[in-house]
C-alpha cells in the first residue's frame, strides 16, 4: 500500500490518554492509540511521537497555585514522561521495539534526546517517543513536536485531536463551525485557529513540514491518513 509519508511524528496530547475521564489514563483508550500507532508501522512508515503532559499536570493550573512559571513548565514535562513511559511499555508489549528519549537527563529511565541517534533507531525499525517536550519552560510540546519534527527531517507532523480536522470554531459547543479541508500555515495563524501554538506552525512553515489534523478517537484513522484516506485537514 502506498504511503503518503516514509517518517512521520504523531503529536498526541495528555487529554489524549484519559479518554472520558477527568484525570490520569483510560486503558482501553491508550490501547486503542497504540494499536493505532502500530498499523502505520506495519504499513513500513517510520514513527516518532511527542506526548503532552495534561491529563497529569497543567503548567498554567499550577501558576494559579502560586508555583512560579518555571518551575511549573518543569513539573509539566515530568508529566509528560510519565505518558511516555506508559505509552512505551503498551507499544512494546505489542512486539514493536521503541525507545523512549528524554529533553531532561534521566538515564535510568530513558534515553537522553540525542538527534542522531534517534534518526538511526528510526532507520532500524524503531518507534521513538520524545518526553519532557523541548527541555526548557516557556515552549509547549506543540512547539517540541514541530523542533523534533524538523531536526529528524520527518515528512509530516500528524496532530491528533478531538474532532476530524480544523474548524472556524469549536465543532461541538457551534453547530455552524466551517471546517477546512486545507490552510497554509499563515491562515492559521491569521485567523488565530490555536491548532497549535505560533510557535509551533512558524517552525512547521519554516521547514516545510505539513501538519494533518485528524481525529484520534476514531480507531484506524492514523493508518488511513497515511494512505491517501480518512478525513483530515492538512496545513501546509
Amino acid at each position: 500500500m502506498s504511503l503518503k509519508f516514509s517518517r512521520i511524528l504523531i503529536k498526541l496530547s495528555g487529554e489524549a490518554l484519559m479518554g472520558d475521564q477527568s484525570f490520569g489514563h483510560d486503558r482501553s483508550v491508550m490501547l486503542g492509540i497504540c494499536q493505532d500507532i502500530k498499523e502505520a508501522y506495519d504499513l513500513g512508515c517510520q514513527v516518532c511521537i511527542v506526548v503532552g503532559g495534561g491529563n497529569i499536570f497543567r503548567g498554567s493550573l499550577a501558576i494559579t497555585m502560586g508555583i512560579e512559571r518555571t518551575t511549573a513548565d518543569h513539573m509539566g514535562m515530568l508529566a509528560t514522561c510519565i505518558n511516555a513511559l506508559a505509552m512505551q511499555s503498551m507499544i512494546e508489549q505489542m512486539g514493536i521495539p521503541i525507545r523512549m528519549q528524554s529533553s531532561i537527563p534521566m538515564t535510568a529511565i530513558a534515553e537522553q534526546y540525542i538527534r542522531r541517534r534517534a534518526i538511526r533507531h528510526m532507520e532500524k525499525g524503531r518507534i521513538v517517543i520524545f518526553s519532557a517536550g523541548t527541555g526548557h519552560p516557556f515552549f509547549t510540546t506543540d512547539t517540541a513536536a514541530s523542533l523534533r519534527a524538523a531536526e529528524t527531517n520527518c515528512k509530516a507532523i500528524f496532530k491528533a485531536t478531538q474532532v476530524d480536522g480544523v474548524y472556524s470554531s469549536d465543532p461541538k459547543k457551534d453547530f455552524g463551525a466551517q471546517k477546512y479541508s486545507s490552510l497554509s500555515y499563515k491562515d492559521v495563524m491569521d485567523k488565530d485557529l490555536r491548532i497549535m501554538d505560533t510557535a509551533a506552525i512558524s517552525l512547521a512553515k519554516e521547514n516545510k513540514i505539513p501538519i494533518l489534523v485528524f481525529n484520534i478517537r476514531k480507531r484506524g484513522e492514523i493508518a488511513r491518513v497515511l494512505t491517501s484516506g480518512g478525513e483530515y485537514s492538512i496545513i501546509s
